[in-house]
């Protein structure tokens, strides 16, 4: 089955960190965010990839060029950007007559599912999973018997709780495919851009049947707040949990977990826990936890903490010689 990942936004809410790197290359435990997701795809058995690219879409070719080059990989240019709906009807060509269906993942989001189960599963599925602010996501509304029969983008009066996480398996591509060309020639629009539920809305119209999964973990890494806890959840998995055996480095703690990249140079510190550090970045008289911090960094003499720092940076701390009387206080907050 071939995979279609829209990785064409620009990342505003992950800014300053967006002006360099597109939203689906910033670090996060130990990978990138595409990175988590193209090894959950490659392994459930998908070899072939179609990516949507945009802003700085040249560094995610090169980079799933150098990474998985044995990836069957086709780029396809989505400008102007006009919403999920818009980028999938430029693509429409490169999948609409794959007669085993097609994957939609978005490229900033990570999901923990069975993913062969869902493959081999017949028909058409949504991923889903129940939120507290339902009116800030897409929703899906079903029949007791689990089928879909609405699925409706941020509604302001929500008649659900289960939200769209990102991920759809469309049986019949070709359907879809003129469900797109539909809302683009009449151009259907909701809140001002081409969404996908409005091409799914139409293709149930038209008598196609869907049907939900729940997601067991979803991890939203559009913002900082929910990337830090994409972190701090996927560096609590087990493969990082069991592994207890790190570089020495002289006079520094090791608070697991935590993912320390190559040839780092880390000394008279504390890191960790659910600290995730890029390759040769240089760490001193440091104390770092629940943060990520990039490749080809420098850290000297700071106390960080729900931090994200990228590469090719340098924080120095703050550096005093105090003496200190009786009855002091000194805040630095």
């Amino acid at each position: 089955m071939k995979a279609v990942i829209p990785v064409a936004g620009i990342g505003s809410r992950l800014r300053p960190h967006t002006h360099t790197q597109p939203k689906s290359l910033v670090p996060v435990a130990g990978n990138t965010i595409l990175g988590h997701i193209i090894d959950r795809l490659v392994g459930a058995g998908v070899k072939e990839f179609v990516f949507i690219i945009g802003y700085l879409g040249e560094k995610i070719e090169s980079y799933v060029r150098r990474q998985y080059p044995e990836l069957k990989a086709t780029f396809v240019v989505q400008e102007p950007r006009e919403g999920i709906g818009h980028a999938l009807w430029l693509a429409r060509e490169e999948f609409r007559y794959d007669q085993d269906g097609i994957l939609i993942l978005l490229g900033d989001t990570i999901v923990d599912i069975d993913l062969p189960k869902m493959l081999q599963t017949p028909g058409t599925i949504l991923a889903v999973k129940e939120v507290k602010t339902p009116s800030i996501f897409g929703l899906v509304e079903t029949t007791a018997g689990g089928h879909v029969t609405k699925v409706v983008e941020k509604p302001k009066i929500p008649k659900s709780n289960f939200a769209m996480v990102g991920l759809y398996k469309i049986a019949h591509p070709d359907r879809l495919a003129i469900a797109l060309e539909r809302i683009i020639a009449e151009d259907i629009r909701t809140h001002d851009e081409f969404q996908l539920t409005d091409a799914l809305m139409l293709m149930i119209r038209e008598g196609e049947e869907m049907v939900t999964t729940p997601v067991d973990n979803w991890f939203d890494c559009g913002r900082k707040e929910t990337l830090l806890e994409a972190n701090a959840r996927l560096l609590g998995r087990p493969e990082f949990l069991e592994r207890r055996e790190y570089p020495e480095f002289p006079d520094t703690i090791i608070v697991p977990p935590v993912s320390i990249g190559r040839d780092c140079r880390i000394s008279n510190s504390i890191i960790g826990p659910n600290v995730a550090i890029g390759d040769r970045t240089i760490v001193k008289n440091t104390i770092i936890s629940d943060s990520i911090i990039g490749s080809y960094s420098e850290l000297l003499q700071a106390v960080l903490h729900d931090c994200i720092v990228g590469s090719d940076a340098s924080f120095r701390g703050m550096n005093h010689s105090l003496n200190i009387g009786d009855n002091t206080e000194i805040d630095y907050s």
